[in-house]
């Protein structure tokens, strides 16, 4: 069981701010962004744009490991200037 906060369009398509999501024992990032895409496959159009943090640390691989009570943020592009 992880949970997951959602921000910005990512937060309006998974209708949820903050949830838990169960997965199986050993699942990666890439095993959780494929059943948050059974939630909503319209999440797809974001992908490329969403950066994911696990425990506060965005995750420069997608095969990281997941354990029991992480906390996974998917986090919008950031603009400024």
């Amino acid at each position: 069981m992880v949970r997951v906060r959602a921000f910005a369009r990512m937060r309006e398509l998974l209708e949820s701010g903050s949830f838990e999501l169960e997965l199986p024992a050993g699942a990666t990032l890439v095993e959780l962004w494929e059943a948050l895409r059974a939630r909503n496959r319209a999440i797809d159009a974001l992908a490329s744009s969403t950066r994911i943090a696990r425990n506060g640390r965005v995750a420069a691989l997608l095969n990281v490991r997941l354990e029991a009570g992480d906390e996974i943020a998917l986090l919008p592009p950031v603009g400024g200037g």
